[in-house]
């Protein structure tokens, strides 16, 4: 059964302009009120609460070389995140983080201990780093490296936890074709399958080849909904055209979600959907797409309660 995790962080974004603040912040109340908790609920989930970040500060003046931005704010979720996800798991639940930004993969990773595979379902890769990049700030943008080992110790490594996920238990899927970082992320990780290829093989091919990489693992589901074409999906920080549609998306999540230990919806924006209607569209996706989140998977006998307490 699943656990609903509220996090409403927006601590890994850039601000959308200077002084102002993203509105990730808001998605997780505005998928309540779009029926998705309820939906879920009927159907025997349970709503675990909500874990709150600390403030969001705009600290690109302020902010001190080799740091993200609100890296403290951000740590200190990331572990009391990270408790809530173990709990959930040591209780023989699949928890389900409502988010919030795509930082948040930090918290799952560091609750998961390196004991899972990772499926990244993302419009982009998510992997700039300091190897890569001089511009490091957006832990939102740079949560697939932080999650393989590759970004400052200080959000890639908390409490020596780190690397979060094996390179080679880690699957990305959606990134378009021109990526930048795409052919560095195909060199390291497990499998990449950009948008176009999975719309090319199907939704079913894409999982398979997805289960195949992790092998008999459980495996985080993380899905950034930018992944969506923005012809369906525009209220989103980043969007790219040559993304699934809905329903190529439900197919893909309805073939992941029962081998998966537990999942993350990020990066809706509820500021850029004044109406409702695109929240209204992803409670669906997400309701009929991860109904059965973790059925058909065992947790990770290394996550008891006992492991739990470092946390």
């Amino acid at each position: 059964m699943i656990t609903l995790l509220s996090a409403p962080s927006n601590l890994g974004l850039r601000p959308p302009e200077p002084g102002s603040v993203p509105g990730t912040s808001k998605a997780p109340e505005a998928l309540r009120e779009a029926g998705l908790f309820r939906r879920l609920i009927v159907d025997g989930a349970v709503d675990g609460g909500t874990v709150l970040p600390g403030r969001y500060v705009d600290d690109d003046i302020t902010r001190a070389a080799g740091h993200v931005r609100n890296e403290a704010q951000l740590i200190d979720h990331a572990r009391r995140l990270a408790r809530r996800i173990a709990g959930a798991i040591a209780d023989g639940r699949a928890p389900l983080v409502i988010g919030g930004d795509c930082s948040l993969l930090v918290a799952a990773g560091l609750a998961l201990q390196n004991n899972a595979g990772l499926v990244h379902i993302d419009g982009h890769t998510d992997f700039r780093h300091p190897g890569n990049s001089d511009q490091c700030a957006s832990v939102a943008g740079e949560d697939l490296a932080a999650a393989v080992g590759l970004h400052w110790p200080a959000v890639a490594n908390i409490d020596g936890r780190g690397p979060y996920f094996s390179p080679a238990n880690t699957v990305h899927i959606g990134c378009r074709e021109d990526d930048q970082h795409a052919d560095e992320v195909r060199r390291f990780l497990g499998l990449v399958l950009p948008a176009h290829r999975s719309i090319k093989i199907g939704m079913t091919e894409t999982a398979r080849a997805a289960r195949t990489t992790i092998g008999s693992a459980g495996y985080w589901l993380h899905l950034d909904v930018d992944v969506l074409d923005p012809i369906f999906m525009p209220a989103v920080d980043s969007p790219d055209s040559g993304g699934l549609n809905p329903k190529q998306l439900v197919d893909l999540l309805k073939a992941l979600a029962p081998g998966a230990i537990g999942g993350q919806v990020t990066v809706f924006d509820p500021d850029l959907d004044p109406d409702g209607r695109h929240a209204t569209l992803l409670a669906e996706i997400i309701a009929v797409g991860m109904a059965d989140l973790g059925q058909q998977v065992k947790r990770p006998k290394q996550l008891t309660k006992d492991t739990t307490r470092w946390l």
